[in-house]
């Protein structure tokens, strides 16, 4: 018989267990992050219908991120994002909700995309989001950056510093119709922005060139990124509250003591579903990663949902583009996470199997971490090994001798010292080491 495949899918991800330890141990740090700014942890259905993931105005942009498939005459997908479910949650809770709410989810999320190196087919993202009824201030997008900071921020030691970059889908709106735009020549010069670092000053040029048609035009666009946004003050009442509320946005995450962010106005995020400030996070020392963070304003999603006008802010940690990439490349040091084990208790004899069951049960009430070795017929030298292999700080050795007269024989596995002791005695030793 043919052996099938041990290999996982490509696009999904499985870490070896130290591996595993790592990216637990961040995940807690920037959960509690969350935790303490007053977020409400959801954990909402990975499985939505279709009609609420999707609708005709995007589409062609989100059907080829998604899982899609059938049940009876149910339509339905896996999630891609945490935010539209999150819309229909909140649609359908309005009178159970104290607003703002604030809510964040940790859970998987799948996307039907190419597998590429920190993009994957199923993966962990973090997100959190503030939500409001008929108005929300900008100091909340404010707040959602300086929070996002904090949590990279809990595991700084693993990822390195971070920079968090700033734009304005209003001030290209505004723009756009100050240039006497068409609806089409927006929507493609959009995603020229959204892709111009990766494209080259050259290739946006040209990708600009074939979407207007227009010399002026051209060049107002790419004077944005040479000279900046301010120049247009007084161009129009719309670039006026375009720049204005940026301008005042950036002043008040310095007030938040928000010292790593700059305005990029190639940052324009590529879902449909927003539509004012837009941000992204960069790691400093891992800018092969792309964004790590990155998020904005939102006031049409509930709107599907619910004639009530809700207005959001939210963002999402690539929790997995960051750690499983970085892990899988042996970036981060795992020496803390190999050795998660106190005690290796090691059972000489079936008849020495109840008082060694005490004994884990002893240890683990002490709050440490015991494994036994219940392969009874297994030599010392086996078991050793084991314990050794497992990277065991210390190994317990229970045998008749230990039974009868209560005690444990307690092997330090680093040094090789041995000596028997009351359990006690034994436990002492092990939470001073």
């Amino acid at each position: 018989m043919d052996l099938k495949p041990t290999k996982p899918l490509s696009g999904f991800i499985e870490l070896l267990p130290a591996q595993q330890r790592c990216f637990d141990t961040c995940a807690v740090r920037m959960q509690n992050v969350l935790k303490l700014a007053g977020f409400s942890m959801l954990d909402l259905p990975a499985i939505e219908r279709a009609e609420v993931l999707t609708d005709k105005d995007n589409w062609d942009e989100i059907e080829t991120q998604m899982f899609l498939f059938q049940k009876g005459d149910t339509k339905m997908g896996l999630r891609y994002d945490g935010t539209v479910g999150l819309s229909r949650y909140v649609a359908g809770h309005l009178n159970d909700l104290v607003f703002p709410f604030r809510a964040s989810q940790f859970s998987k999320r799948y996307r039907g995309e190419r597998a590429q190196r920190g993009r994957y087919r199923e993966f962990y993202q973090m997100d959190l989001d503030i939500m409001g009824i008929n108005s929300l201030s900008t100091n909340y997008d404010a707040e959602i950056i300086s929070v996002i900071g904090r949590a990279l921020d809990s595991v700084k030691e693993f990822i390195g510093p971070n920079i968090v970059l700033v734009g304005s889908r209003p001030f290209w709106d505004a723009l756009f119709d100050y240039l006497e735009m068409n609806p089409e020549q927006k929507k493609e010069v959009f995603v020229l922005i959204d892709k111009k670092d990766k494209m080259g000053d050259e290739d946006f040029a040209e990708g600009l060139k074939d979407a207007l048609g227009n010399t002026d035009k051209e060049n107002t666009i790419k004077s944005v990124f040479t000279n900046g946004y301010t120049q247009f003050v007084n161009k129009s009442d719309k670039l006026d509250a375009a720049i204005s509320e940026l301008t005042g946005f950036m002043k008040v995450l310095e007030e938040m003591e928000v010292s790593n962010a700059k305005i990029d106005l190639s940052i324009t995020r590529g879902l449909a579903y927003y539509t004012g400030l837009v941000f992204e996070f960069k790691l400093v020392n891992h800018p092969e990663l792309g964004t790590a963070a990155g998020g904005g304003r939102y006031a049409d999603l509930v709107g599907k949902f619910s004639k009530t006008k809700i207005i959001g802010v939210g963002a999402a940690i690539g929790f997995s583009r960051i750690f499983a990439a970085m892990l899988e490349n042996n970036q981060i040091d795992l020496t803390q996470f190999e050795n998660p084990i106190d005690v290796a208790v090691l059972v000489m004899g079936d008849n020495n199997v109840g008082y060694a069951s005490r004994i884990v049960n002893a240890l683990r009430a002490e709050n440490i971490a015991a494994v036994s070795y219940l392969d009874t017929d297994k030599k010392f030298k086996n078991q050793i090994e084991y314990a050794d292999k497992i990277c065991a700080r210390f190994s317990m050795i229970i045998g008749d001798n230990e039974s009868e007269n209560q005690l444990v024989a307690l092997k330090n596995m680093q040094t090789g010292e041995q000596q028997s002791l009351s359990l006690a005695d034994a436990i002492k030793l092990i939470k001073v080491a």
